[in-house]
């Protein structure tokens, strides 16, 4: 009967951690910024729920071989440091969630947004 009743103990306590929110994997929402390729053209990126607590190097721009990309807009619900330097190296920016789209002159090659917790 012991053996039995502790059985249904920890059943009940793992399901008790399942339905626990555990830690967000994603910001959610969209982080936008510009960019020029080879051509001169200017394009416009946007991450849709980019992956938390790695760093990010964008595309385009993710690489210090090329220009960085500019006017990044974090339009998610984390706070996301952006970095001049590839590989989340450099000069670095906070930016915070759902803010407004940052001046053209501020410069992007790599992120890393916060975890949520």
């Amino acid at each position: 009967m012991k053996l039995r009743n502790a059985a249904g103990a920890a059943v009940a306590a793992l399901a008790l951690v399942l339905s626990l929110p555990g830690t967000s994997l994603a910001a959610e929402g969209g982080f936008h910024y510009k960019y020029v390729d080879e051509a001169g053209r200017e394009h416009q990126v946007t991450l849709h729920d980019p992956r938390s607590g790695v760093c990010i190097d964008l595309y385009g721009v993710g690489s210090d071989d090329v220009p960085p990309g500019y006017g990044p807009h974090n339009d998610t619900d984390s706070w996301v440091t952006v970095y001049r330097g590839a590989d989340c190296t450099g000069a670095e920016w906070r930016l915070k969630p759902h803010g407004k789209p940052a001046r053209d002159d501020l410069k992007v090659r790599s992120v890393f947004f916060d975890v949520a917790g």
